[in-house]
């Protein structure tokens, strides 16, 4: 009996649904919601007692079915469901996402591989940009192969130099092979070993060793690729061919510089960015047909323009350098991805539009497509479109945190707050994971101390948010982020204060200041005359 009908009030369809979500309750969990043994002691916890967490009764019950459960049986008939209607699509949307959920898990179970970073057997510190890059560009040859799924440099990145065997990493990642080996450089020798290992009974499926001159080394990321492909039986299509046979320069030395910059660029932080850009030039100096390096020097500026330098030299250098990646390669799926981001920043959406798309068609399992694309639809205020890149995105990528948060926030927008809810933490997961790995992450940080306010846990988002800013006190993104978590928390004082110091920043102050006219974690401060002064005064 629903709240209402026990204080005898009218009654609508809602009161049917408080009924069916209390059943729904006690197939979850064997227990009723609002139990007693007399009549008098049901009807006060119905009317005045919150029934036991799904999750802490039931461990194995979805934390997103808990939530549609224990959204049915609101006291309040406003905070339940509206219609059956909406109910029972929650329902279904539930159970589709379960069931793909699980084919996926079979079929990558199936022809899935994880490739393990490279050991360093010299041990030269200065070697491990080399090893890194070559790593990940072998993880780039084989994700080309599209009957096989190769998981990303970020769900390998926690084995990267620990004491792990290859069935060990497969089983904890669900791949059904792993790819290990080690790497060392000598002059202009190379010495490569790999060996691919079958998950479920450790056996050496593949193996082989490389020792060749350093001008080699994109022959034998090719080799790598398509000798895991035959040991696996996986028939490569012609254009899958190409693609892995395809070097990205004729430079080593290129090739290096390039190595040293994508280092620097998954740092980031802005000072990262700068030196990115100097060294991905420094490889088109060498080899001036190198499509991936100026994808890279207009990535570098699109990224600057966006969070911290929004000057007209960035927004040109990264039009000039985009479109050049493309005219080099057409084929390049990153270059298209380049090329979009640029004609975002320029307002040209519906040419970025045509670029996004290209590149997701060229290459259907790059992350960086699906991200950026559903921020064009974002910031275009499409949010059904948007919803469905970032699902594209967390799919592409599991253990990127930003896609997951950033879904939060569109099915909030969308007013779909039970899947906010449950992607929210779903990322707060991902971020503690990798905070794990990346303790002095401070866009982790700050990202994360937004969601842990917004999921009702001020002390720890003030915790992260302070963290986020002795990692980098200087930098005005961090600085701006953490004032808007300051403001959440209503600490007025530190808010502004970090305002001030983003503002006595030229390169950036003009970008932060078009955000804090409209950024609405900011709203605690209107009111405040010194928020007032400082925006005047920007």
């Amino acid at each position: 009996m629903s709240p209402e009908q026990t204080r005898g009030e009218e009654l609508d369809l809602r009161t049917d649904l408080f009924s069916l979500g209390v059943v729904l309750y006690e197939m979850a969990t064997g227990r009723q919601p609002f139990a007693g043994h007399t009549s008098a002691v049901i009807f006060d916890a119905i009317l005045n007692r919150t029934p036991s967490s799904i999750a802490r009764l039931n461990s194995h019950i979805p934390a997103e079915l808990g939530q549609i459960i224990e959204t049915a049986i609101q006291k309040s008939r406003r905070d339940r469901y509206q219609t059956a209607a909406k109910l029972r699509d929650d329902l279904r949307r539930l159970r589709h996402e379960s069931d793909s959920g699980r084919v996926a898990a079979e079929k990558g179970a199936e022809k899935s591989l994880a490739a393990l970073y490279f050991e360093n057997p010299g041990g030269v510190k200065e070697d491990e940009y080399f090893r890194d890059g070559i790593t990940e560009d072998i993880i780039t040859e084989l994700s080309k192969i599209k009957e096989l799924w190769v998981l990303t440099r970020s769900a390998v990145m926690a084995y990267r130099d620990k004491p792990v065997t290859a069935p060990e990493v497969g089983r904890e990642l669900n791949a059904a092979y792993v790819l290990e080996g080690s790497l060392r450089r000598a002059g202009n020798r190379l010495r490569i070993t790999a060996r691919l290992v079958e998950t479920s009974t450790a056996r050496s499926v593949w193996a082989e060793r490389y020792d060749r001159q350093m001008e080699d080394v994109f022959a034998i990321q090719d080799e790598i690729a398509q000798s895991i492909a035959k040991a696996l039986k996986l028939m490569l299509t012609e254009q899958e061919k190409r693609a892995i046979e395809k070097a990205p320069t004729t430079d080593v030395q290129a090739y290096d510089y390039y190595l040293k910059g994508r280092q620097y660029f998954h740092s980031f932080r802005r000072k990262s960015f700068d030196f990115a850009r100097q060294l991905f030039a420094r490889a088109i100096v060498i080899d001036p047909k190198y499509a991936l390096a100026y994808a890279g020097v207009a990535d570098c500026c699109s990224f600057l323009y966006l969070w911290w330098d929004a000057s007209d030299d960035n927004m040109k250098e990264a039009e000039v350098a985009s479109r050049k990646a493309v005219e080099l390669d057409p084929e390049l799926a990153e270059a298209h991805v380049s090329r979009g981001l640029a004609l975002q920043m320029n307002k040209k959406y519906e040419e970025a539009h045509k670029e996004f798309e290209t590149a997701i068609r060229l290459n259907s399992k790059l992350f960086d497509a699906y991200y950026f694309y559903a921020r064009l639809h974002y910031q275009r205020g499409e949010l059904e479109e948007a919803a469905q890149l970032y699902e594209k995105a967390c799919w592409a990528n599991p253990e990127d945190f930003q896609s997951p948060m950033l879904l939060g926030q569109t099915f909030f927008g969308l007013g779909r707050k039970l899947e906010g809810e449950a992607v929210r933490q779903r990322a707060l997961r991902i971020i503690e994971k990798h905070l794990e790995l990346h303790p002095d992450d401070a866009r982790a940080l700050y990202l994360g101390a937004a969601g842990l306010f917004q999921a009702g846990q001020r002390e720890r988002a003030l915790e992260w948010a302070r963290r986020a800013l002795s990692v980098d006190p200087d930098d005005p993104m961090v600085l701006y982020n953490v004032a808007c978590s300051y403001a959440l928390l209503g600490l007025n004082e530190e808010a502004i204060s970090c305002l001030e110091k983003v503002m006595a920043q030229s390169s950036s102050g003009s970008l932060h200041k078009v955000w804090a006219e409209q950024d609405s974690d900011l709203d605690p401060l209107r009111s405040d005359p010194r928020f007032q002064a400082l925006l005047k005064s920007w």
